[in-house]
C-alpha cells in the first residue's frame, strides 16, 4: 500500500488513497480539488523515498468533502481568593478531505 507523508496547516500527515483527513481549514469549497506538493516522504511496502527536505514532483491529490467546526472546548480561568473567573469557549475550524491520488517525486 502506497503511503505518504505531507505538509499543510503546520502539521504533517500520513494518508495513504482513500483516507479521509481532517485539516487546518482551507479556502475552498466543497466537491474542490486540491493538491498538496509539500511531500516529504513516500512509502510503498518495503520501499522508503525520502526528500531533504521535500520530494520534487511529489503530489497528494485530494478532493474536499466538507468544511465545518469541531466540538466546542470550554475555557476556564480561575484564580483562588480573588474573585477573578473567566469562561471562555473555542470551536477550532477544519477541512474534511478525502485522499484521491498519490505520485512520486524524486529527492531534491
Amino acid at each position: 500500500m502506497l503511503h505518504a507523508i505531507f505538509e499543510t496547516g503546520g502539521k504533517q500527515y500520513r494518508a495513504a488513497e482513500g483516507d479521509i483527513l481532517y485539516i487546518e481549514k482551507l479556502p475552498v469549497a466543497a466537491g474542490d480539488e486540491v493538491k498538496f506538493d509539500k511531500v516529504l516522504a513516500i512509502i510503498d511496502g518495503d520501499k522508503y523515498q525520502f526528500g531533504t527536505p521535500l520530494l520534487n514532483g511529489a503530489t497528494v491529490s485530494a478532493s474536499v468533502v466538507k468544511t465545518g467546526k469541531a466540538k466546542k472546548i470550554h475555557i476556564f480561568k480561575f484564580k483562588a481568593k480573588k474573585n477573578y473567573k473567566k469562561r471562555q469557549g473555542h470551536r477550532q475550524p477544519y477541512t474534511q478531505v478525502q485522499i484521491q491520488t498519490i505520485t512520486a517525486g524524486a529527492a531534491v
